[in-house]
């Protein structure tokens, strides 16, 4: 008999041939259940197999297993949750007596699968991050408590789900626990598919283990801006201090915020971004000219793609813009129109100082003072109403802001 106010939640993409299955079998066994899919944009008919099969759908664009689990969770009622893989096939019925707030399913059988680098590596990460000895670190199959939902949750994106989500339930002092069962599942194959899968997963792992936040959908996004700063060295430090914000800060926005906080992270950057400026151009007008350029790219970071698009626009007017900076803009745009990574603090104003610096190279002294203007009154603006906000309420500017974001 399936916990009070169970919810089943199933992750898939293109599962036609095998979700329908799934979800009856779920239904047999958690009769009192409610299984939800959550279908992370699948390209063949997985949403109506399933919703024939008895399950209720929500179907998302396709941007990872994690986001797509993620905002299904948003959607289930409050309560335990079970995590079940599509393809999976036997009785998970004995998670749900373990008295563990996180219950992990380890699999008797073992088929297929490469040569045990992905797992290799995420049972190491677990390991260092918290001294976890995990047996199945990739295992989909698993059982939160009410506790254990409301800590794990939003999860790490794509395939870094799982690892990421035992190392938080013990850092929040947690009891996981391993349960052995008889299940099986598709395994990946020694071929070029299955090698690609398995890239797919390093990258996440990795990634779920570097800097995070959550984004205005409460996804949480692996933070990759500090790229920009390795690309482009001359705005490294700029990166290093946005990164430093991503990291430590807390709920002041805008000047005048962190300014009556005090000592904060973007106090830190208030200070620190236009000093570096100062140092490199030599010019008050350089220094003002970067560290509003920086500013204003950041204060433009709050949807998916749109300091990106900024820069840009800025790289359009500025022919001599460093190629290290676009390179970086162009490898990171699609993962960020698809929510699948974030720019942060750290590559929004390492983006907004290239600009800076580029104008500074480039603008006559007169030109510069005017940009300087120009992105004051930004600034300004800014600081009383969100320049989000009138984007949004200009028909045109609105959008060209959309353009090849996904969709709600």
């Amino acid at each position: 008999m399936a916990e009070p106010g169970l919810t089943v939640l199933v992750a898939a993409r293109d599962e036609e041939a095998r979700i329908g299955t799934t979800v009856a079998q779920l239904r047999r066994l958690f009769p009192d259940a409610q299984v939800l899919v959550a279908d992370d944009g699948s390209r063949d008919a997985t949403a109506h197999v399933a919703t024939s099969a008895g399950a209720r759908v929500v179907r998302y664009p396709h941007r990872g297993k994690g986001q797509a689990l993620t905002l299904a969770e948003q959607e289930a009622p409050p309560g335990p949750l079970l995590l079940c893989d599509a393809d999976l096939h036997g009785d998970l019925r004995p998670l749900l007596e373990s008295e563990a707030d996180l219950a992990i399913a380890s699999f008797t059988r073992r088929a297929g699968g490469g040569f045990g680098l992905a797992k290799g590596t995420a049972r190491r990460l677990i390991a260092l991050a918290c001294g976890f000895d995990a047996g199945e670190p990739l295992s989909g199959q698993r059982r939160l408590s009410k506790r254990a939902r409301a800590e794990c949750f939003p999860l790490a994106a794509g395939f870094g789900v799982e690892t990421r989500m035992t190392v938080d339930a013990v850092r929040a002092r947690l009891d996981v626990a391993e349960v052995e069962l008889d299940l099986e599942h598709r395994a990946t194959t020694r071929d070029a598919r299955g090698f690609l899968h398995r890239g797919r997963q390093l990258r996440d792992l990795l990634l779920a283990f570097g800097p995070q936040a959550t984004n205005h959908r409460g996804l949480r996004l692996p933070l990759v801006g500090w790229v920009v700063g390795v690309a482009q060295p001359g705005v490294a430090p700029v990166a290093l201090l946005g990164l430093a914000d991503d990291l430590l800060s807390g709920e002041e926005r805008g000047f005048r915020a962190h300014v009556r906080s005090g000592r904060t992270t973007g106090v830190l950057k208030l200070v620190g971004i236009p000093a570096y400026a100062l140092l490199r151009t030599r010019s008050i007008s350089g220094a003002l000219l970067v560290a509003l350029a920086a500013n204003t790219l950041n204060q433009l970071d709050t949807r998916p793609g749109r300091a990106l698009k900024a820069f840009g626009l800025g790289a359009l007017v500025l022919p001599r813009t460093p190629r290290g900076a676009l390179a970086a803009a162009v490898l990171l745009a699609p993962y960020d129109l698809r929510e699948m990574a974030m720019l942060g603090d750290s590559g929004s104003n390492a983006l907004g100082a290239v600009l800076g610096f580029s104008s500074v190279e480039q603008f006559s002294r007169r030109q510069r003072w005017s940009a300087i203007a120009a992105l004051a009154g930004l600034t300004l603006l800014g600081e009383g109403r969100s320049l989000g906000e009138s984007i949004e309420k200009t028909p045109l500017v609105r959008e060209l802001d959309a353009l090849g974001r996904q969709p709600a």
